[in-house]
Order: C-alpha cells, then sequence, then structure tokens
C-alpha cells in the first residue's frame, strides 16, 4: 500500500508540476488521484496492516513493509481474495514413528538448510513436549502479539494451483510422453509428485536457483498412522460408518489415480511406487495450506514503468496530464485486477506446502500463531497472536474448522471435545419408523414419506462402489442426517419430521407442501417432531456395541499402558468423543 500510495502521489507531483496548466486541470488530475488512491484503499487497506518488527535476538531478520491479514478461518474454508489465506489451513499429521528423537536429529540438518536459503526465524524452536508428543514449534523466549517469527521465502515452497496448473520440469522428467496425466491431476496428487519427485529423483530445485531439498525432504514424517493403514476390523472398532466408508473411498480414490498416472506411458510408474505415492499424498492432504488466493507477490515494474512514462509523456508534451492520468490509472487498476480480483473471481485455489512453518501444530481453539502469504515480500509468514506465547509453550495455528473426521482421517489424531465435531446418523429413510411412531404417539399418514423422497430429505441408500467422486473425507455422500456440536441438528431434518408426524389436519392446512414446515405449525406437532428426532439418536447411541463408560474405562487402561500401539488409543478416543457428542444433543432434545 506504501509502494502503491507513493507511485501515485509522484505522478500527481509530475502532473501537477506544470505551471502552464490551468487550476482547473490540476484540480480534475488531483481529483482522478484521489479517486484511484480510494479504490486502492478499499480493495487493499481492509486487509494488510502493516506488520510489527521481528523478534530481537541474535538472528537479523528484514521487516517487512506489509501483511495480509485473515479472518478466521471458515474452511480449509478460505474465501477472501487477499489475505492470510487462512489462507491458509495449514495442516500437519500425527506420525507412526517409533522414536520422536529419532526424527527430530534428522531436523538439525533441516534447520540448517533453513537458515542457508534465507528462511529467517526467531524465538522458536523444532522441539518436543515429551518422547511420546511428537514435533512441534517451541517458543524460546516470550514471544509478543504480532510479531513474525518466521518468513518463509515463496521459491521455497512446494505449490499448486487448482484447477490446471503443473510444473514444466515435472512434467518434461516424468510426463514427457502423456503430459496431460499430470495436468488432469487432483492438487494432492500433483504435490504428491513434487514431494516424490524432490525425494526420489531429483532434490535439486531449479526454480529456487539451484537449490537442494533434500535437508527438507529427510525432515518429513516417513509414515502415518491415519485410517488409510488400518485393517477392515480396526476400522470396524471405530464404530461409526461414514468413516469407513469414507476410507474405503480415499483408498480406492488413490489407487486410481496412480495406476492412471502409472499407465500413462510415462517414466513415473518406473521411479515412484504406490506406496511411495501414498506417501506423498499424506504428506501433502496432513502439511498444506490452502486458499483462494493465486499467490503472485507484488511486482513494482509495472508501476515503474508507468511513473516513468507519464513523466516522458508529459515531458516531451505529447498529450494532455489527463490523458496521462487516464492511462496510469487504467494500468494500475489492471494490475489490481490482476492480482486480487480475477483469482477469486475464477476460483482459483493455491495449496501449498511450506517449510518450518508445516512443523506448527494444530488447535482447535485459542491458536497463539496465524500463518499468511506476504504480499509485498513474496513469501509466507508465521506471526504471533494475542495474548502472546510464553517461552517454553508450543505454538498452535487452527488448521481450520475441522471435525474429528477430518482430524483422524488425514491428521491422525482426535482432539477432545473438538467445538467443530459432526455426527452423521444414517439418513432418514433408513430410521425406524415403528420406533419413532412409538415415541412421539404419533402414526404417519400416508403420502408424507413420498413428499419427502420426492424432496430429497429421506437421503439414499449407501453405495460406495457407485460412487467415486474427489471428495473423500467422512462427509455426507449418502444424504445423512447431520448432528454438530455448534449447532446441534439440521433444520431441515426437523422440518422433514414436522411433515413425517403431522396430523392429517396439520397436513392438511399446510397444503400437503414440505416447504410449509419450514417452521413451527403448532406446538403438538413440534413436540412430536423433537420426540422422534431424541428417539432416532438415542437407537444410534444404543446401537454401539460398547457404551460410553466402557470406552472411557479402555481409554483410561490404554493410556496407562507403556507400548500400547497409537492405532488402539486413537480408536477408543475416537468413538467415544463421537458417543458424547450424540450424549450432547439427545439432551438438548429433551
Amino acid at each position: 500500500h506504501d509502494n502503491l500510495t507513493t507511485i501515485l502521489m509522484t505522478m500527481v507531483s509530475v502532473q501537477t508540476s506544470r505551471a502552464e496548466r490551468s487550476s482547473m486541470r490540476k484540480r480534475n488530475l488531483s481529483l482522478k488521484c484521489e479517486v484511484l488512491l480510494v479504490i486502492i484503499q478499499s480493495l487493499i487497506a481492509a486487509d494488510i496492516q502493516l506488520s510489527d518488527a521481528f523478534l530481537s535476538n541474535d538472528i537479523s531478520l528484514t521487516r517487512l513493509s506489509s501483511r495480509l491479514v485473515s479472518t478466521p478461518a471458515i474452511s480449509k474454508t478460505h474465501d477472501v481474495a487477499i489475505r492470510r489465506v487462512s489462507l491458509l489451513e495449514a495442516v500437519k499429521t500425527g506420525s507412526a514413528e517409533t522414536s520422536t528423537s529419532s526424527r527430530l536429529k534428522r531436523t538439525f540438518a533441516f534447520t540448517d538448510w533453513a537458515k542457508e536459503n534465507d528462511i529467517k526465524y526467531a524465538g522458536i524452536q523444532v522441539s518436543s513436549g515429551d518422547q511420546n508428543s511428537g514435533l512441534g514449534l517451541y517458543a524460546t523466549q516470550t514471544l509478543s502479539p504480532q510479531s513474525i517469527v518466521i518468513q518463509v521465502p515463496t521459491k521455497l515452497t512446494l505449490s499448486v494451483e487448482s484447477p490446471s496448473d503443473y510444473n514444466k520440469v515435472m512434467e518434461q522428467g516424468l510426463f514427457a510422453s502423456n503430459p496431460k496425466a499430470y495436468r488432469n491431476a487432483p492438487w494432492w496428487a500433483a504435490l504428491s509428485i513434487q514431494l516424490n519427485y524432490f525425494d526420489k529423483v531429483n532434490s535439486i530445485n531449479e526454480r529456487a536457483g539451484g537449490v537442494s531439498m533434500k535437508p527438507w525432504m529427510e525432515s518429513l514424517p516417513r509414515v502415518y498412522d491415519t485410517p488409510f493403514h488400518w485393517s477392515d476390523s480396526a476400522l470396524a472398532e471405530l464404530q461409526y460408518r461414514p468413516m469407513v466408508e469414507a476410507v474405503t473411498l480415499q483408498k480406492r480414490l488413490w489407487k486410481i489415480q496412480y495406476d492412471s498416472l502409472a499407465s500413462s506411458g510415462s517414466v513415473f510408474g518406473s521411479l515412484i511406487t504406490y506406496e511411495d505415492f501414498v506417501w506423498g499424498c499424506e504428506t501433502a492432504r496432513s502439511r498444506a495450506f490452502s486458499g483462494a488466493y493465486s499467490g503472485s507477490a507484488f511486482n513494482p515494474i509495472p508501476y515503474a514503468t508507468v511513473a516513468a512514462l507519464v513523466a516522458v509523456y508529459l515531458g516531451l508534451g505529447l498529450g494532455t496530464v489527463e490523458q496521462a492520468a487516464n492511462g496510469a490509472a487504467l494500468v494500475v487498476c489492471g494490475s489490481i485486477l490482476k492480482d486480487f480480483v480475477f483469482p477469486k473471481l475464477l476460483k482459483v485455489q493455491k495449496y501449498v506446502i511450506c517449510p518450518l512453518i508445516d512443523m506448527a501444530n494444530h488447535v482447535g481453539v485459542g491458536a497463539s500463531g496465524n500463518v499468511a502469504f506476504e504480499y509485498f515480500a513474496d513469501g509466507f509468514s508465521l506471526s504471533v497472536l494475542e495474548p502472546g506465547v510464553s517461552q517454553g509453550s508450543e505454538m498452535f495455528i487452527q488448521y481450520g474448522p475441522r471435525n474429528n473426521d477430518q482430524l483422524l482421517q488425514y491428521y491422525g489424531f482426535v482432539e477432545t471435545n473438538n467445538v467443530h465435531d459432526v455426527y452423521i446418523l444414517p439418513p432418514l429413510r433408513e430410521w425406524d419408523i415403528a420406533a419413532l411412531e412409538e415415541a412421539c404417539g404419533r402414526k404417519v399418514g400416508p403420502g408424507r414419506l413420498e413428499k419427502l423422497d420426492r424432496a430429497g430429505l429421506l437421503g439414499r441408500s449407501s453405495d460406495i462402489d457407485s460412487s467415486i467422486s474427489g471428495n473423500t473425507e467422512a462427509a455426507n455422500d449418502i444424504g445423512g442426517v447431520v448432528l454438530t456440536r455448534a449447532s446441534g441438528i439440521d433444520p431441515a431434518v426437523i422440518q422433514a419430521l414436522r411433515a413425517l408426524v403431522s396430523s392429517d389436519q396439520e397436513w392438511e392446512d399446510a397444503g400437503e407442501a414440505i416447504g410449509n414446515f419450514a417452521a413451527e405449525v403448532s406446538p403438538e406437532n413440534e413436540r412430536a417432531a423433537r420426540l422422534a428426532v431424541r428417539r432416532a439418536m438415542e437407537l444410534e447411541l444404543e446401537s454401539k456395541p460398547t457404551n460410553m463408560d466402557e470406552d472411557k474405562g479402555l481409554l483410561k487402561v490404554l493410556e496407562s499402558r507403556n507400548g500400547v500401539d497409537v492405532e488402539e488409543i486413537l480408536t477408543v478416543r475416537y468413538r467415544l468423543e463421537k458417543k458424547k457428542l450424540l450424549q450432547e444433543a439427545i439432551g438438548n432434545m429433551r
């Protein structure tokens, strides 16, 4: 913003210094420039704040001119064109490596590599809280709010834009005979290719000026303890069908994607195995930031060129001041549209894996750090949020509003009392209608189910074999009933049940239209609908092979033993959290 303002004010000075111009023309020119400044400020100023000084210690860090600020993440959610792209939903996964200390040793070469390649960091270090906690970023001194603790040049990151982005070096090296197979790959597969290229094929990053990426690659986890690697019997122990189906789809989709790449007539399949590809996909899914901003950095050349051309244009008397101002305004506005507006309109999504910042761990509430794309500095940064971080404490970021389905499937951990957690009940068509009728004291009249089915409110039967989509998270492809800790039961379900348990008179008064049940129709109908929902949730909870008390006891035993497999603890912790959510929802329906 400061740079743009300086350039524009210089233009004003040059243009208005011509004494022979009339005062009216000068006022018009000044007005145009002021309007242009207002336009720029309205596009940028709301999303930019001046950066605070870097932490003062033995590492000399350069002050940034400005920082892009994010709004709270809404999931990888993520939408304003220029911002800290909550961006950037950063991510990191739990690892099944047997020794945290062995991986920590591998990070020593990585941090040396970071210093050598202009990754600036101060006040933090890669460490672990204890032998079993995994690696994270810990404060070596008290960190003040708004301090920037890490700055990484864009050239050292791995990134891909969706849609239609690819790395020409990797395309020529791995997919020269069939480039479309690579160009059409989803973002997580494209990042897997980049990771494996630097890890297994050629560690030299030509885009970064010939930097070897080997130290960074060697610091990454080599194995992940996620449900992708669990047996069918282990998945069944989760006692949650949506997760089992999501993992099944994930496995199938990743295998199809690999086979497509390997059979494309390229050398990809001979250099990178399916296991390598899966490692890259898991690393990408667990460590990438994402956001709607395209990530192109500030380029001062067009603005400086415009200022010079205006001076020459006016100096040689080739035209009027107004003409020069109009031309300059057109160029400046075009650059703003290119950097800030078009990426959002075209729904460009950028995915970035950023060295060192990707070591930050997640917390659902109370994050102490935030990630930003630095527009004018052409890099990414990690800064401190209120109220700061005390010495020795871990610095957490928030990946976004992740539920435990997402956290377990891609990151390998479960968050206790996760405020973003969800429970997906079976679709309405699978509910026990007779049990609901008994619970609410009403009978389901004729025509109700048919109308709900036509309205798409009954969901559909699960059919994994016929559903291969890019959405492999534990989502709601079958139209199940969504229950969230934050807002409770889906309002559309309450609407459907109002219609389902309506009396003949209520059904007739509503014109037999489902849409007329969007609001409460009568206290009696509302009570019957809520009783039906509560009974459905009770039946779901009762269907579990174990109850909450049994899970609590088992979890306590497992956590007290040494050498217990992480998979066992995660399984019990996950299903206990799901049952707690159901129990809370049942209580809220009383």
